[in-house]
């Protein structure tokens, strides 16, 4: 299995718009962000998770020629707002599958109807087909997912666990029943937004807490503001396993 980070910034990306920051400013390619997808490929199968504002760009940079789905973890606009821009994949595959819980697919009709839309269709407009996730095992192709339920505040989202792979993003809270579903991982992905505490996301302390319970071999933090600071510096006060991620990032999972 293969994993593409395609993008692991906070939901304005890094540069911010008119941000004077250093970490805005900074020239080191790791220090700039997109908004936060991964592109995951294992035998014949390429599925993506979540399609923010960037997905064209995204798309383009890896070469993507097929796409077998989307699978969305929730409703944010930085995790949705790229969907238009599956029409190349639509015209040469027909319709999309994605993947949502019935909420989320409740709030991409309602954003994006001419995408759903029955009848009189504009002709340009892509088609999915959509496929709703429980708190239960689902099928990509030849594998089997286990959905992470956990909550972004007040929100409700899903992570996956791929195999020996999973991924958190947008995450506060996760209960231990939850946690249990995350045992014995190769490999680990968990949004760690910045320094001090907030609302909806895991900081870096809270992230690295649960990396310690859980365990896995290798971890990778992700959803990444200016705020946790210079990608170089914050590697070297990682421990040992443990690494930020950065766009383009390849990592392979046994």
């Amino acid at each position: 299995m293969k994993v593409t980070f395609l993008g692991t910034g906070t939901s304005q990306g890094i540069p911010i718009i008119g941000s004077k920051h250093p970490v805005c400013l900074s020239e080191n390619p790791k220090d700039k962000r997109l908004r936060v997808s991964i592109l995951i490929e294992w035998d014949d199968y390429t599925y993506v998770v979540d399609c923010g504002p960037d997905f064209r760009q995204q798309m383009i940079r890896v070469n993507c020629e097929r796409m077998d789905g989307i699978v969305f973890t929730h409703e944010h606009a930085d995790h949705t707002a790229g969907l238009d821009d599956i029409r190349p994949f639509f015209f040469r595959q027909g319709d999309i599958p994605i993947y949502a819980h019935k909420r989320v697919l409740g709030e991409l009709e309602h954003r994006f109807g001419y995408i759903f839309e029955t009848e009189n269709k504009y002709p340009g407009a892509p088609s999915v087909v959509c496929n709703e996730i429980k708190n239960e095992p689902f099928k990509l192709g030849n594998l089997e997912v286990i959905p992470i339920d956990g909550m972004h505040y007040n929100l409700q989202v899903f992570g996956f666990r791929f195999g020996n792979f999973a991924y958190l993003t947008d995450m506060k809270t996760i209960a231990d029943k939850e946690l249990k579903k995350l045992k014995g991982l190769e490999v680990l992905v968990v949004n760690a937004l910045r320094i001090d505490p907030h609302p909806s996301h895991y900081n870096l302390e809270e992230a690295l807490d649960l990396i310690k319970k859980l365990k896995p071999k290798r971890a990778f933090l992700t959803h990444i503001s200016h705020l946790l600071g210079f990608h170089d510096d914050v590697q070297q006060s990682l421990p040992d396993g443990v690494f930020l991620a950065y766009d383009n990032l390849t990592i392979t999972i046994e």
